[in-house]
């Protein structure tokens, strides 16, 4: 690849889990307009519930996530009487009982909840929601801190998908993260998951890490594969030491440069689809079979701050200090430090730190981005169907980047805007350019391979 055409579309742009994404949030939506939000959730769809733990058993020195290492308990129980708490408050918001098609957990390490606590937390969801008895029920693992006696809790709870975290299994590059882990050790956990009678296992793979070479992820994914999991979710390492200061401890001289991570994440669609999973948008790939490539078939798969999904509810509402939800009149956020969000549910109110009250364009440019991430595609009479007018703003765009195509990246009829399977690797750059929001503020962004 020419190393011009590389630099303009590998520079930091987002991720695209939402639209606005999180750096725009403002504190001008905090717990008053949250609550009127809530008010007006008196649909009959099932509504999606996020459950954040902050709690980590080691701090990897690789993680974006907002969380904290740990050596007592007591402050995960605390956390936990804030949770349940939150919970009941937020239920005591809407406007009438309502069903539960999707719950996700993640952190942090969910799997640090004790088993006493993940009861008190199934019988505060009980008590306010409807749980469905086919809902999908995931949790985050780390398995260098799960046994069978914890599985067997989470068994319990309910849990019908895990998202087991390998990263890589090379020691040099473990070494360099600060997450020694062995194969054995994955392949154990993994084993346990299925005797439990767990019916999906995701692994989580990360590309662009410090002393990782093509030759050593070739390795990790053939380990990986071995354990025929249901899904891949594949991560590109986001260097942002400027937000999280223990990244710091990473040699940025052993990262991977651009055209390498390139290169790594080419290695990686070639063997998984050789091994006959299926490519979802940018970074997920399933077995055939499994629910996320039935929802391709379908084109229902959707994008959320989970990554890829199946769950096609209208509301998502989160749980615990910095998870972000969306709701019919925009997005939450709440507060991030831990003793500040306790202290606020405690206090009675809802912990909102900020949020973003959603325009007809930003619905519509939000679609079209989702659209462009989940399946290359989107179509101007589709928004125009559910937006009006607002959609005009969007095919405006959609011309003028065509227009400006010179690379042969893009295709666009009047109707139906299409990133073309050559441009495809580039596809978060080219959703950057419907972005109104884009490089307006101080957000800093990771590369976009």
């Amino acid at each position: 690849m020419q190393p011009d055409l590389l630099a303009r579309y590998s520079a930091p742009v987002p991720r695209y889990t939402s639209y606005p994404t999180a750096p725009h949030f403002h504190p001008g939506v905090g717990s008053e307009a949250y609550a009127r939000w809530l008010g007006k959730e008196d649909g009959d769809a099932p509504l999606s519930l996020y459950l954040h733990v902050p709690f980590c058993d080691r701090l990897c020195w690789y993680c974006g996530c907002h969380t904290k290492q740990v050596k007592r308990y007591d402050p995960v129980g605390a956390y936990v009487d804030a949770l349940v708490a939150e919970i009941a408050l937020v239920a005591s918001h809407l406007p009438k009982r309502r069903s539960v098609g999707k719950i996700h957990f993640g952190g942090g390490s969910p799997t640090i909840l004790s088993s006493s606590d993940l009861t008190r937390l199934r019988q505060v969801l009980e008590a306010h929601f409807d749980i469905d008895p086919t809902a999908e029920i995931s949790v985050e693992i780390d398995p260098g801190y799960v046994d069978a006696v914890k599985l067997a809790a989470w068994r319990d709870f309910g849990m019908t998908r895990a998202s087991v975290g390998v990263q890589d299994f090379d020691p040099a590059v473990q070494a360099a993260i600060n997450r020694p882990q062995s194969f054995h050790q994955t392949e154990r956990v993994v084993s346990l998951l299925r005797e439990l009678g767990i019916g999906g296992v995701n692994l989580d793979v990360v590309y662009g890490l410090p002393h990782q070479t093509k030759e050593s992820l070739k390795e990790t994914l053939t380990l990986s594969l071995s354990m025929q999991p249901d899904r891949f979710a594949i991560f590109g390492y986001a260097h942002v030491p400027w937000m999280k200061k223990h990244q710091t401890l990473i040699d940025e001289a052993a990262l991977a440069g651009v055209e390498e991570r390139l290169e790594m994440l080419q290695l990686i669609g070639e063997q998984l689809s050789a091994a006959g999973y299926l490519a979802i948008g940018i970074d997920h790939f399933a077995r055939p079979g499994d629910s996320l490539a039935q929802a391709l078939d379908r084109g229902e798969v959707k994008r959320n701050f989970q990554g890829y999904t199946t769950d096609r509810a209208p509301s998502l509402i989160g749980f615990g200090a910095s998870s972000i939800g969306r709701v019919e009149g925009g997005y939450v956020q709440n507060i991030v430090a831990t003793g500040d969000y306790i202290r606020t549910v405690r206090e009675g109110r809802l912990p909102i730190a900020k949020g973003f009250a959603l325009s007809p364009i930003d619905r519509a440019v939000g679609d079209a981005i989702e659209g462009l991430m989940c399946a290359y595609e989107f179509s101007v009479s589709a928004l125009r169907a559910r937006y009006g007018a607002a959609a005009e703003s969007v095919r405006a765009d959609a011309e003028r980047i065509e227009a400006d195509d010179t690379d042969g990246f893009i295709r666009f009829d009047g109707d139906r805007f299409e990133v073309l399977p050559q441009g495809r690797l580039f596809v978060r750059t080219i959703a950057a350019r419907f972005d109104r929001y884009f490089g307006a503020g101080k957000a800093r962004h990771s590369v976009a391979v």
